[in-house]
C-alpha cells in the first residue's frame, strides 16, 4: 500500500515558481521544479575533528598525536586550507572539497543534540524522532521528516514523495505520512556460508585434518560473534560508505525524477581502533562518501540548484585520541549542508578550541542545536511560518544562520 501511494504521488508534477528568499527559496511543489531534501545520517558517531580539521588549533595536534591530519601545506598528505582556523580531510579532495571552493557545501561545527547519554541508540532515536527530551511517550509517535512531509502535503498545491532509502523504514519516517521505502543496501555473502562450512567439515570428519578444519571454522565463528558487537549494531543495518558511493547515482536519479524528501543512512563511523589520520580507515570512509555525494549532485542534473543534503551524525567523537589510535564517544558534531543554491563557508556559532573549552573535558560542545538548525533551514527552503515549524519541531526556536 505504501509502495503504491508513493507511486501515486511520484507520478504527479507541475512547475513552482521562484518566491523572494524573505518567504521561502523554492515553492513547494512536486515533480521535477519542486525542491529536494536528502537527509544522510551517518551511523556510529563520526569522527567530525578529522573532517573538519582544526588545524589553527595548537591543542588539536597535542591531543592527537598519531591521527591528527598535518597543517595545510606542511605535509604531501595535509588539510586542505579553507581559513585559518579550519581545513578539509585530504581525503574530500576532487569531490566534497570542489564543491565547497565552488560555494555548493557548508560545514556547521559544534552541532547536535542535548543528549549527553553518548549512547548510539539513544542519541539516534532522539535526532531521527526530534522532539523535546521531555515528551515522553507520544513525542515517539512520529519522527520528524514525517511531520516535514505531512506539513508539506498541507500546502495548497503540494503532494511531497516521500522514500527511505532503507530495508525498513527509519524511526525518522514513521508516523501518519505514507512513506514507502526502497533497501540499496546489496546483501554480501559470507565467503563460506554456514551450509557450505557443514559440508566442508562432514567431508573431512573422517580425516587427520577433521580436528583442524573444525576448529579454523570456530574460530572464524567466534570472531564473527565479537565483530557483530557493538560497532555493527550501530550501523542498525545502513549500507557501507562504498555501497552508498556505488548507489549514489541512483539515489541521485530517483531525487531528480519524483523524490522531493528521502533518508539514506550509511553505517561504519564507529571508529574506536586504528582510525587513521590523513590515510586509513576513516580517510577511506569519508573518500568513499565524498565521492557518493559529488557522483549524486552530477546525477541530480539541474535540479542539483533546488536540492539540499544534509549530512549528520548521533555525536561526534572524543577530541582527543584513545590509546588504540581511535576515538571514543563523545557529543559535539559537524554537519554538512550541500546543494546548488548552498552558501558555501564554515557557519554557525563557534569558539575557539582548547582544552578549557571541551565539553566534559572532552569532547566538542554543542553551541549549534541541530532541531534549531534544521528548522532554521526548512524555513528557508520552504517558507514555513511559526505553526508549521512548530509541528515539525515543537518547542524549538528555529535559527538561521544563512545556509541559504
Amino acid at each position: 500500500m505504501q509502495r503504491r501511494q508513493w507511486l501515486q504521488l511520484g507520478i504527479a508534477g507541475a512547475a513552482a515558481s521562484l518566491l523572494t528568499p524573505s518567504t521561502r527559496l523554492w515553492a513547494a511543489a512536486p515533480g521535477t521544479s519542486g525542491p529536494r531534501l536528502l537527509v544522510v545520517f551517518l551511523r556510529g558517531g563520526y569522527d567530525a575533528a578529522n573532517l573538519l580539521v582544526p588545524h589553527g588549533s595548537p591543542f588539536y595536534y597535542e591531543a592527537r598525536p598519531n591521527i591528527a591530519i598535518a597543517r595545510p601545506g606542511s605535509a604531501p598528505e595535509a588539510a586542505l586550507p579553507i581559513d585559518a582556523q579550519w581545513g578539509l580531510a585530504p581525503a574530500l579532495a576532487g569531490n566534497v572539497a570542489t564543491l565547497f571552493s565552488s560555494g555548493q557545501a557548508t560545514f556547521v561545527p559544534f552541532a547536535g543534540t542535548d543528549d549527553t547519554s553518548r549512547s548510539h541508540f539513544e542519541t539516534q532515536d532522539r535526532i531521527e524522532l526530534g522532539n523535546a527530551p521531555d515528551s515522553g511517550a507520544a513525542g515517539r509517535a512520529s519522527g520528524f521528516l514525517n511531520r516535514l512531509a505531512g506539513v508539506l502535503d498541507a500546502q495548497p498545491g503540494s503532494a511531497m514523495a516521500s522514500l527511505a532509502f532503507t530495508e525498513q523504514v527509519p524511526l525518522v519516517f514513521r508516523g501518519p505520512q505514507p512513506v514507502a521505502n526502497q533497501s540499496l543496501r546489496a546483501i554480501g555473502k559470507a565467503g563460506i556460508a554456514p551450509r557450505q562450512a557443514a559440508l566442508i567439515e562432514r567431508m573431512y570428519a573422517d580425516t587427520a585434518l577433521a580436528g583442524t578444519v573444525s576448529s579454523g571454522f570456530e574460530v572464524r565463528h567466534e570472531v564473527a560473534r565479537e565483530m557483530a558487537g557493538e560497532m555493527e549494531a550501530a550501523n542498525r543495518n545502513a549500507i557501507g560508505s562504498k555501497g552508498f558511493e556505488a548507489e549514489a547515482r541512483r539515489i541521485g536519479r530517483l531525487m531528480r525524477e519524483s523524490v522531493q524528501l528521502g533518508f539514506v543512512d550509511v553505517g561504519g563511523w564507529d571508529t574506536h581502533v586504528g582510525e587513521g589520520g590523513a590515510t586509513g580507515a576513516l580517510a577511506s570512509r569519508l573518500g568513499e562518501l565524498g565521492r557518493g555525494l559529488a557522483a549524486l549532485a552530477d546525477a541530480l542534473g539541474p535540479a542539483w540548484q533546488r536540492t539540499v543534503v544534509v549530512v549528520l551524525s548521533e555525536f561526534g567523537r572524543t577530541f582527543r585520541e584513545n590509546g588504540n589510535r581511535g576515538t571514543d564517544h563523545g557529543h559535539g558534531s559537524v554537519y554538512w549542508v550541500l546543494g546548488g543554491a548552498v552558501r558555501g563557508g564554515v557557519r554557525g556559532e563557534q569558539q575557539a578550541l582548547s582544552a578549557a573549552t571541551l565539553f566534559q573535558n572532552r569532547d566538542y560542545p554543542v553551541l549549534n542545536e541541530y532541531r534549531a538548525l534544521l528548522g532554521g533551514l526548512f524555513q528557508r527552503m520552504y517558507g514555513l511560518n511559526a505553526a508549521q515549524l512548530e509541528r515539525v519541531f515543537p518547542g524549538t526556536r528555529p535559527s538561521d544562520i544563512g545556509l541559504l
